[in-house]
């Protein structure tokens, strides 16, 4: 009988022991697994430069919020979709070529005045705002989320391509990127060679509405995108890139070539047409005033309206 116990004692310790090494090995490889997946995402952590200072970005962010149009083509052309964009409440403002790419979206209010409301909900791991426009919530929309401030509204074409690789770093998509700017730079250079050596018009490309005339210089993002082809701007000077000028202005300037991307029914230009001056301008003397989509020549700024932009002005201007 007491060898019976003793047996029995025996057993239930050794089976003790076995358990305790089990469970030790389970947690010595669940802990080790934890370790592996904090050192890899430790690894995965970028620090991205932008305007606002730096911002850490872990992995590949999946929910993404675009605060500006432009943000919108740059991830377009990534292949990626935003889960919420600034649209200004208007989805047709999104251009065709970009909405076939995204898909559906959440709009989060409008582009100046975005809701913070909606993008907290959305439950963002990556918000991308726009410097000029976006900078005075750049700490709310922090603690949303991590968030990177870039130029947008006031870039040029070349300050549009930096966003754009800023944005291929930040997704932790660099080599897709580059890959992206390669495709884009070689578009860039067959578009550029449709223009004649010897083309020596000028251009102004202008937001035309009732509430004025607002001419876009050599600096701005349309005037820049058609300079890198070999078409100068009309507008050589300024410290402004946008500015509103009247008709003088204008007969000043003289234009060759005018590109208008008109809003509402009625604007300025439906008032000068009757006068003489706005007649004697060379872009319409010449019948070279286009109308243009103002979604597209102005609102959006990437490498995908960039172009279709230069696209339509080769097809107005050439064919």
């Amino acid at each position: 009988m007491k060898h019976r116990k003793l047996m029995a004692f025996i057993l239930m310790v050794a089976f003790a022991f076995i358990l305790m090494a089990c469970g030790s090995g389970e947690n010595e490889e669940q802990s080790s697994e934890d370790q592996t997946k904090e050192e890899t995402k430790k690894e995965d952590t970028r620090v991205i430069e932008h305007e606002m200072g730096e911002t850490e970005v872990s992995g590949t962010p999946e929910k993404v919020v675009a605060l500006e149009f432009s943000f919108v083509d740059n991830l377009a052309s990534l292949g990626v979709s935003p889960v919420g964009i600034a649209d200004d409440n208007d989805k047709e403002r999104i251009i065709e070529p970009i909405r076939e790419k995204i898909g559906d979206y959440t709009s989060v209010g409008t582009r100046k005045q975005p809701s913070l409301e909606v993008i907290s909900s959305l439950q963002p791991d990556l918000i991308i705002a726009d410097m000029k426009r976006h900078k005075d919530i750049y700490d709310q929309l922090s603690e949303i989320a991590p968030t990177i401030i870039l130029p947008s509204l006031a870039a040029d074409y070349e300050g549009i391509i930096d966003s754009f690789e800023t944005v291929a770093k930040t997704m932790g998509m660099e080599e897709e990127g580059q890959e992206v700017l390669k495709e884009h730079k070689a578009k860039m250079e067959e578009l550029r060679a449709q223009v004649p050596e010897d083309e020596d018009r000028t251009v102004l490309p202008a937001v035309v509405a009732d509430s004025g005339y607002f001419a876009h210089n050599m600096e701005s993002y349309t005037g820049s995108l058609l300079e890198s082809i070999g078409l100068k701007n009309a507008i050589q000077s300024g410290d402004a890139r946008y500015n509103k000028i009247n008709l003088e202005q204008v007969v000043e300037f003289n234009p060759d070539v005018m590109f208008h991307m008109s809003t509402g029914d009625q604007t300025v230009v439906d008032e000068w047409k009757n006068n003489d001056l706005y007649q004697d301008i060379s872009a319409v003397k010449n019948d070279a005033v286009y109308e243009v989509d103002r979604n597209m020549w102005s609102r959006f700024r990437g490498l995908i309206s960039s172009e279709k932009i230069l696209e339509d002005a080769i097809g107005y201007l050439y064919e």
